[in-house]
């Protein structure tokens, strides 16, 4: 956006905002719900209103340069007399000529301009991969899938397991954790995010929540912290967008192994649980859930220092005479495979507070999630299990569900 667009967005912005009073201290889960849905529809209206439109076409590319461009302007002309005769052929061919010298041209320059491990990149476009899905689909008990709602349906219940439809806890009052959220731990929460990131299904990126934050500060902080205080999480953050890609270096695409679901979700939604992450994870240090010997999800516990710790361990053994070794575990399908009853149960047997229970359970039940296959977005369906791929508070929460498991492998 140019600076005049966003100044026109401003104004746009605040003449809307002057309608809308803020949440106050004790506004319920409902007030909650709709002020996250007209946020979400009114930054829409006022960036639909005011910025540039960019419309992708082949003049958008890199290769087209001012020869295609005087090129493309004879083949126009020549159509445009509407006779037959070889002028039209010929100029047609002369722009594909133009047009394939240009993309040589750039792919060399591209090449002599690698250093080090850029040259695998360029490996991987030089030997494309088969397409996004191909036509039919096998499973590992040798299901097939043929028809784009068969393969949905295989993608989604391999990406979103069914629940186990258990209850194993019973949700507790609110406590006092979301008195803990600031003005600046929301804007920290929003500023150390990439503004490149992709959106979710509402199509607002970091950027356009940044901008709102700058107009209406006050209003995306009580929002925050009401929706943590009141354990709601709106639907219009849940809604999630499941685009299927393909793995690299598989030999064969017909099978539903060789592709993953990257999620897309709301960025506003990310801004929350992005502070509520960070009062699990304080709880979880501080009341201790989290064994010394669990590394991963943990602040100043990064991949360098827990190699360097295992170095350390086992060069001490062998010093006393010891033998050393090293049990490794990957859990299959780390985040799908999280059954929510069983988390807030562990939370509660670990004594987390009331509100992180309440957030945890809402914020995992009944979360729309669209498919989108081949650039096609299928039926939208409901997931229960699982802790949502690319939200920030998913580490942690994965973190408490297996403290148990590794607490008694180190017993």
């Amino acid at each position: 956006m140019t600076e005049e667009d966003t100044e026109a967005a401003e104004e746009l912005w605040t003449e809307l905002a002057q309608e809308r009073a803020h949440l106050d201290a004790e506004c319920t889960a409902d007030k909650v719900e709709q002020e996250a849905a007209w946020c979400q529809e009114a930054m829409g209206n006022v960036l639909d209103t005011t910025a540039k439109i960019i419309r992708i076409c082949a003049r958008s590319q890199q290769v087209w340069n001012a020869d295609i461009k005087k090129r493309k302007t004879v083949v126009g002309r020549e159509k445009g007399r509407r006779r037959t005769s070889e002028e039209a052929p010929r100029a047609k061919a002369e722009l594909k000529k133009s047009i394939r010298q240009s993309k040589r041209k750039m792919w060399s320059e591209y090449l002599q301009n690698l250093r080090g491990a850029e040259v695998w990149r360029a490996a991987r476009y030089a030997n494309p991969q088969a397409g996004t899905t191909v036509e039919a689909l096998t499973d590992r008990e040798g299901k097939q899938a043929n028809t784009s709602l068969e393969k949905e349906e295989l993608l989604r219940c391999k990406s979103f397991p069914p629940n186990d439809d258990v209850q194993y806890y019973q949700l507790p009052p609110a406590g006092s954790a979301h008195t803990r959220v600031t003005e600046q731990a929301v804007e920290r929460s929003l500023f150390s995010q990439a503004v490149k990131k992709a959106p979710g299904p509402d199509k607002l990126s970091f950027g356009a929540i940044q901008l709102l934050t700058q107009w209406d500060k006050e209003r995306i902080v009580r929002l925050t912290k009401a929706a943590i205080r009141t354990g709601r999480q709106p639907a219009v953050w849940k809604q999630a967008s499941g685009v299927v890609i393909c793995k690299p270096g598989n030999d064969d695409y017909t099978q539903l192994k060789a592709y993953r679901t990257i999620s897309l979700l709301s960025c506003m939604g990310k801004v929350g649980k992005q502070g509520v992450a960070e009062l699990l994870s304080e709880q979880a240090e501080r009341t201790g859930p989290l064994s010394d010997g669990q590394f991963g999800s943990r602040k100043g516990r990064s991949a360098i220092y827990t190699a360097a710790i295992m170095v350390d361990r086992t060069h001490t053994g062998w010093r006393n005479g010891h033998i050393t070794g090293v049990l490794l575990m990957d859990i299959k399908a780390a985040f799908p495979s999280v059954a929510k009853g069983r988390l807030v149960n562990l939370m509660k047997v670990r004594q987390m507070e009331g509100d992180h229970r309440q957030w945890t359970e809402i914020c995992l039940s009944e979360r729309p999630v669209e498919m989108i296959i081949q650039g096609n977005a299928m039926e939208r369906h409901h997931v229960e299990a699982g802790v949502p791929q690319g939200s920030p508070v998913s580490p942690i929460l994965f973190a408490i569900y297996t403290s148990a498991l590794i607490k008694w492998v180190e017993e």
